[in-house]
């Protein structure tokens, strides 16, 4: 193979590989810590250590857990300490699980 040959297969297969990689880094996950501000089922609102608010909205594939304790939408309070796993989709938010921090010892 001639150096001409090499550099268009090298350019040709460039091309073709480089617009796949880019779209395998959009929507993947991110995560968000901080105080559940508010909830108003199907979203929640999350008001982060930096003091910004984030909306996160919440679907029938979302798992809520505390511990390993499966959980409902519900049992989300104003004022718990939360992570949420989400990846942004349509241009909102998406939860995929929200973690409840541990409930008070009695």
């Amino acid at each position: 193979m001639n150096r001409r040959s090499f550099l268009m297969t090298t350019a040709a297969a460039a091309a073709t590989f480089v617009p796949s990689v880019a779209r395998g880094h959009e929507g993947h996950m991110h995560h968000v810590l901080g105080t559940v501000e508010k909830v108003a089922l199907p979203h929640v609102d999350v008001k982060t250590a930096d003091g910004n608010t984030v909306t996160v909205m919440l679907d029938k594939d979302t798992t809520v857990t505390r511990g390993k304790d499966k959980l409902d939408a519900s049992a989300i309070a104003v004022g718990e300490r939360v992570s949420i796993d989400y990846m942004e989709e349509n241009k909102m938010l998406m939860a995929h699980a929200v973690k409840l921090g541990a409930a008070a010892k009695k």
